[in-house]
């Protein structure tokens, strides 16, 4: 090995993992990579060790599992790549997003402090905590009757994910895990807080999540007019310094270089979006390619030359992806998720039985099947709102439906059909891209799923776009690392990394002309039903979302009635 070459390391923190690659400076090969499975996964039903249940759409982690990352899956990572750790020279991450932890003053996640253990609000708000959409209702209410001018930036509605929706959420459920928050930091800007003992906002959640626009957040009037309790949020509890994507955060402490076996004193790059990281790893950092990481859900990036709202986007930023270019983002809230719900629940023991007796995974037993069907011919159709929808509805009391199912309807015909959805559900959001005049020309794939080639292929058909998927397996990590080459001075900007280190396609796919002929008739039927049950025509899933609500606060109530426990 050259003893001339230098390495950096990239840690993407996903859904239910946290994964670190060792990358080589020079060429971006990808050398060495590690695991770490959070222990408490997402808690959707109860705190640890807690009786009572949490509330619907509540979606919650334990931060330290993200440390955890950080003290086996770097160093098993630098094993993995047989380097000296003396030769690397920094660290980047990025993380999911908008996924909030709040601190005291110097960064201790409030959860972790005895008085605070069984409070469920002081515990990190994974991005798929969705319950605080009455809030995100009331902001996006007073925002458009006030006329306020960053409301189109995002699209004309602002998310429940986001930062200012749980912010609300929380100081309107408990109050007094509220007023002990000093810090209200998103997860990507607090694991760099822990490598680097600084705390530094990153520009990209900052925009996107944190309604940063201009320089600015939204003012204190505005939160007044909230909540008066609400006024200080942004002064109190949020404003911070802002780094730019690509510059150096701090250096690696004294105590972080022991979790991780790495030198102290390398340089820790800004944190960062898994999605966004991921444009310049795939090389999809120009004009009209939409970058799609596919996961359990899906986050759509693309940079534009020009500023348009676009409505229904989750934002547009500048330099939110690449200083000097409009970063846009879209996104759907399930994807992934939704296929593994289905196999969860929804196929009988047979089917699990005949994938193992061919030593396969059930994903690729169905996706085997369901590849012998004609377009149309299981005579489905599906809303992919498991999850809710993020772009361009923007509405979290959305859920699934299928329509067409018969007695004769089986597994993988339903498995189809939920693939299509959110193919269909991705056309959406291009098209809206499109009429506002933001051209998509082609579309590059990255994440876990670019391995199933029938749903590769659905998307192209679909949206009737070439269509790449990125040669990484581990391309948000990847982009972390380049990152960590800018922050350490290996090269001159982000691009100069891309061009460099960035990943080249693995497969490509063009739309069949049949195909996109097929599916065209399929989509006029998709696009009904998303107006209908979306855009007011019928307001069921809102109601049945209400439903749920009450019948689960009865039954908690029950539950405190026959123990006496209440958090």
């Amino acid at each position: 090995m050259d003893s001339t070459e230098h390495y950096v390391i990239g840690v993407d923190y996903g859904t239910l993992s946290g994964r670190a690659v060792v990358v080589r400076v020079s060429d971006g090969a990808e050398l060495g990579s590690g695991v770490f499975e959070y222990p408490h996964a997402v808690m959707t039903d109860r705190l640890p060790g807690g009786s009572e249940r949490l509330p619907a759409d509540w979606a919650l982690q334990v931060p330290n599992d993200y440390r955890e990352v950080l003290r086996n899956a770097v160093p098993a990572a630098v094993k993995a790549a047989g380097i000296d750790p003396a030769k690397v020279i920094g660290i980047g991450t990025d993380f999911t997003a908008c996924t909030m932890i709040p601190t005291t003053a110097d960064g201790t996640p409030l959860n972790e402090l005895g008085r605070f253990a069984d409070r469920p609000h002081a515990y990190v708000k994974l991005w798929r905590h969705h319950s605080a959409q009455p809030q995100a209702d009331r902001i996006n209410k007073l925002a458009a009757e006030r006329g306020e001018s960053w409301l189109p930036r995002y699209g004309g509605l602002i998310s429940s994910e986001w930062e200012f929706a749980k912010g609300l959420q929380l100081l309107e459920d408990d109050p007094e895990v509220y007023r002990a928050m000093d810090r209200w930091v998103e997860a990507a800007d607090w694991i760099v807080w822990q490598l680097t003992g600084e705390y530094v906002r990153n520009a990209c959640t900052a925009g996107y999540k944190g309604i940063y626009q201009g320089g600015r957040y939204p003012s204190e009037d505005f939160l007044t007019a909230l909540n008066p309790d609400f006024k200080d949020f942004v002064s109190a509890k949020v404003e911070h310094r802002i780094g730019q994507l690509g510059d150096t955060a701090g250096t690696l402490t004294d105590e972080a270089a022991a979790w991780t076996g790495l030198p102290a004193g390398i340089a820790v790059a800004v944190g960062n979006v898994d999605a966004h990281v991921t444009a310049p790893a795939a090389k999809a950092i120009e004009a009209g390619q939409l970058l799609a990481i596919m996961g359990t859900s899906t986050c759509h990036v693309m940079n534009g030359a020009e500023l348009r709202d676009v409505p229904g986007m989750c934002g547009v930023v500048d330099g939110g992806i690449l200083a000097g270019h409009w970063g846009y983002e879209a996104g759907q809230s399930g994807v992934g998720d939704i296929f593994g719900w289905f196999v969860k629940q929804g196929v009988p023991p047979a089917y699990h039985e005949a994938a193992a007796g061919q030593g396969i995974g059930i994903h690729e037993y169905l996706t085997e099947l369901a590849s012998d069907q004609r377009i149309g011919e299981h005579g489905l159709l599906a809303l992919d709102w498991h999850s809710g929808n993020r772009s361009v509805l923007v509405d979290h009391e959305l859920s699934g439906l299928i329509v067409g199912q018969t007695l004769a309807t089986k597994p993988e015909e339903i498995y189809r059909a939920l693939l299509e959805a959110t193919a269909f559900g991705t056309r959406i959001i291009i098209e809206a891209f499109n009429s506002a005049g933001v051209p998509v020309k082609e579309l590059v794939i990255a994440g876990g799923l670019v391995k199933n080639a029938l749903l590769m292929q659905i998307y192209s058909d679909v949206t009737n776009l070439p269509l790449s998927t990125v040669g990484s397996a581990q391309a948000p990590a990847l982009g972390s690392a380049i990152h960590a080459a800018v922050a350490a001075g290996c090269y001159a900007n982000v691009e100069a990394a891309s061009a460099a280190m960035g990943s080249a396609p693995a497969d490509v796919y063009t739309p069949v002309p049949e195909n996109v002929e097929a599916y065209g008739a399929l989509f006029s039927e998709y696009t009904a039903l998303h107006d209908y049950f979306g855009r007011g025509g019928n307001d069921v899933m809102h109601r049945l979302k209400a439903i749920q609500r009450e019948a689960l606060r009865a039954q908690s109530t029950t539950e405190v009635a026959k123990t006496g426990v209440s958090s």
